[in-house]
């Protein structure tokens, strides 16, 4: 007998099509989903239910919920976000608006609310700018200040502008100093930083052009300034070049030591009057490099080496999220309805959003496991990863409403409660996130779209519009941002963001402007049972 009311008519709606006999992969996903996590997570549910039982998930509680998760973060204690603001809110409010030199109510006003979740839905995307806040002495309270400085277009000594290292900061500053346009100014000029990995330490290197700043400080006759700044672990190092027209792609580093390639270096020494040159035997091969011969030169230059070709990288979200970061500060906070330009970043910008949601739900979902370490979760998480395999296979061939019939089968051979599927999946996507594993994430997300939560659909979206985890698809990712727009249009409780009203209007429109098309609908359930129904945790 089926004692969970949801989950009978799940079975009841899927005992209408065929069911195969389960497969490996089948069994091993019910084997993982039912272990270390899942049992925890039960234990954790049922202790919980009695405290959930009538609570009122209104968009007030939500909101209230968004602002407690916040103040813990930048260590003003308000206890668990449940939603109700009580004696342990109130007093962490106050500390907030001490520290931040407003009136001490008790009350938040909507700026001191809204800058305080938008500092750290910010924090949570990371970067160099929140690592070296978290190393120093206030802490990640301190971006607090940083951050109502730069809106107050104030920069204080020894910070950085947004989303940028100190170092790279400085330059800034420096070029800036001996040019015309300000800093802010030259940081909104295309091809003055670029952003690589050019030691591949998975870290985003920063290369500045100073030809941009049309300074003749900055520039010689033929070449100008080019600053590269590597990655080490104890901070960035900066290297200067004189050259012209060169990209990330000119340089390489190692650690924090960079030169230019041997082409680069070539044409960046050819001098006005062009001088034959002497005949030279062919490079000869050494290894995995290339040597230039000096013979038949007197005097000649020390020999250069071609670097060895780089490995190709699997692209880093977490990295990538800095790098929107960056460009969200630079235009000045996130993209609307009403100045949308460019959905292609509207939608990356909203992508790096509900992953820190993500990262911020799962992170709350393992603390509250006892007896499970962190290593724990990632190891069985990671066993999940080829269980959901050929379902993310088929992500951009088959529709939404297709693949999710399948996948509901793999749900319901798991053994498990749906309380304890939401909750596995959205520790496993904590985990998936947190680690760039993007196969752990979207199976995750996929397996929360078929137990009926359909907003996480987004999520889903967002990796095939972007192309992360997965090959870009747009056709595919327009049919699943429109099930999880339509759910949330029916008066589904947001999952990320829940405090943005506006933040549906434009995923339906950007997604939308992808690749010049309407947005793709989803089929509605029909009789054939194909389709979950949205329903409550509860």
């Amino acid at each position: 007998m089926v004692r969970n009311p949801i989950k009978a008519a799940l079975a009841a709606s899927l005992f209408l099509t065929p069911v195969a006999g389960p497969s490996a992969a089948d069994n091993l996903g019910a084997a993982l989903l039912g272990g270390i996590v899942g049992g925890a997570i039960i234990n954790e549910v049922n202790r919980n239910k009695k405290r959930s039982t009538g609570t009122n998930y209104s968009a007030a509680r939500a909101q209230n919920r968004e602002t407690q998760a916040s103040l813990n973060y930048f260590g003003f204690p308000a206890g668990t976000p449940d939603g109700v603001m009580g004696r342990k809110s109130r007093s962490a409010i106050m500390q907030y608006q001490v520290h931040m030199g407003f009136p001490a109510t008790g009350q938040l006003t909507a700026y001191e609310r809204d800058f305080l979740v938008s500092s750290y839905n910010r924090a949570q995307v990371g970067g160099p700018q929140v690592i070296k806040a978290m190393q120093g002495p206030n802490g990640v309270r301190g971006l607090l200040h940083t951050w109502r400085d730069e809106a107050a277009g104030v920069r204080s000594a020894g910070s950085g502008y947004p989303g940028l290292p100190i170092e790279v900061s400085d330059a800034v500053d420096e070029i800036a100093a001996s040019s015309e346009p300000s800093a802010e100014q030259l940081l909104q000029r295309s091809g003055f930083m670029q952003l690589a990995d050019l030691n591949g330490d998975g870290k985003n290197d920063y290369m500045i052009d100073t030809s941009v700043s049309g300074s003749s400080f900055w520039c010689g006759a033929s070449h100008c300034s080019v600053m590269v700044f590597a990655s080490t672990p104890q901070g960035y190092q900066r290297n200067d070049f004189m050259a012209r027209g060169v990209t990330p792609a000119s340089f390489s580093c190692h650690q924090g030591v960079c030169r230019m390639g041997e082409t680069t270096m070539a044409s960046a020494s050819v001098p006005s009057t062009p001088v034959p040159a002497p005949s030279a035997p062919a490079p000869q091969q050494q290894g995995n490099t290339v040597m230039a011969s000096a013979a038949g030169q007197a005097g000649a230059a020390i020999p250069m080496f071609a670097a060895p070709a780089a490995p190709a990288q699997t692209a880093s979200l977490a990295s990538h999220c800095s790098k929107v970061s960056l460009l969200t500060s630079s235009n000045g906070g996130y993209m609307t309805v009403s100045n949308m330009t460019d959905p292609d970043l509207a939608l990356g910008e909203q992508f790096c959003l509900a992953r820190s949601y993500a990262l911020s739900s799962g992170e709350a979902a393992v603390a509250g496991l006892a007896n499970v370490s962190t290593a724990q979760v990632d190891s069985q998480c990671d066993g999940f990863g080829p269980a959901v395999q050929p379902f993310l296979a088929r992500l951009g061939a088959d529709s939404s409403q297709a693949l999710l019939a399948d996948v509901q089968k793999f749900v319901l051979q798991s053994n498990m409660s749906l309380e304890q599927l939401a909750n596995t999946a959205t520790i496993c996507m904590f985990s998936g996130y947190r680690r760039d594993n993007l196969e752990i994430a979207m199976g995750s997300a996929l397996i929360m779209v078929a137990i009926g939560k359909r907003p996480y659909a987004e999520l889903i979206g967002h990796h095939l519009s972007q192309g992360f985890g997965t090959s870009k698809a747009t056709v595919a990712a327009q049919d699943w941002y429109g099930l999880a727009v339509a759910a949330l249009e029916s008066g589904a409780e947001p999952v990320f963001s829940p405090g943005q009203p506006e933040r549906v209007a434009l995923i339906k429109a950007a997604s939308s402007g992808l690749g010049g098309r309407a947005i793709a609908q989803p089929v509605p359930a029909s009789g054939n049972g194909l389709a979950l129904p949205s329903f409550s945790s509860n």
